[in-house]
């Protein structure tokens, strides 16, 4: 059977005044109106806040639990000590320092709370905030994975057994491996790391495993070659078929990773 959930429907609706310990558990709010209002300790758990506008407000210690807030404006409102598990921002403006203070103290909700932001300032072509959001979110992804698998604490435990377990340590395992190879899509820096690297690595075949030992080249000669190597300007006779597969597939891996890292940094403004 499907029963009524209960949510009351306010329209229309002003705070002309400071609200102190209120519940409005449930609430739709539609064009609800507030400015240079504080809020304290109010339960706002479960409501829904379309087309609010919420300008230059202090909430204090309030509770937004499961809150829905669609195409509304926060920007100036502050936000102390607010617990904000669930919450779901779409079209939304509001001040990027909600980040600093206001993400849930787990690191899978602090994760989906950063997301939900980070989304949320994507579709405002805010791309410094969606930068800023997403720093915290692939932290949060890192911390979330590695207590999966090795946290003792009693809810990952109690979630992640047997195949689980082994299943996320994989997923951290890859997650570590993006992240050094190219910051998990985020970083041009860690991805030109990850080329110098490989140019390192050709050096060393071409000067180890490839060079005559006759006319041995200086190794800063071979760390020159390596980026016409890898570009396929370069095909020296003495290297297999099969190794220079390998280049041209590293090659278009990491061209692969620049164009996704522009892509999306594009795709934010």
């Amino acid at each position: 059977m499907i029963a009524s959930s209960g949510r009351e429907k306010l329209t229309d609706k002003k705070f002309d005044s400071a609200i102190n310990e209120e519940k409005y558990i449930n609430k739709l709010f539609e064009r609800l109106v507030a400015k240079n209002i504080v809020f304290n300790n109010v339960d706002f758990r479960y409501c829904i806040f379309d087309a609010a506008y919420l300008r230059n407000c202090k909430f204090q210690d309030c509770d937004f639990t499961g809150c829905r807030f669609l195409n509304s404006n926060l920007a100036g409102s502050s936000f102390y000590g607010c617990k904000f598990d669930y919450v779901f921002f779409d079209k939304t403006q509001v001040d990027n320092d909600i980040l600093e203070i206001g993400c849930p103290g787990p690191e899978n909700l602090k994760l989906k709370f950063a997301r939900s932001l980070r989304m949320n300032y994507q579709s405002l072509g805010d791309a410094k905030s969606a930068n800023i959001a997403i720093v915290i979110e692939l932290q949060a992804t890192n911390d979330h994975l590695y207590k999966a698998w090795r946290s003792k604490e009693s809810y990952y435990r109690k979630k992640y057994r047997r195949l689980k377990r082994l299943r996320v340590f994989a997923e951290w395992i890859n997650f570590k491996v993006m992240d050094y190879v190219w910051g998990n899509g985020e970083s041009f820096w860690k991805l030109f790391r990850a080329v110098f690297v490989v140019l390192l690595a050709i050096s060393f075949f071409h000067v180890f495993i490839f060079n005559d030992p006759s006319t041995p080249v200086p190794a800063f000669d071979a760390l020159l070659l390596s980026p016409q190597v890898l570009l396929g300007i370069v095909k020296p006779a003495s290297y297999p078929s099969l190794y220079l597969t390998a280049v041209f597939l590293v090659r278009l891996v990491m061209f692969g990773f620049f164009m996704s890292i522009i892509i999306k940094r594009f795709n934010r403004r």
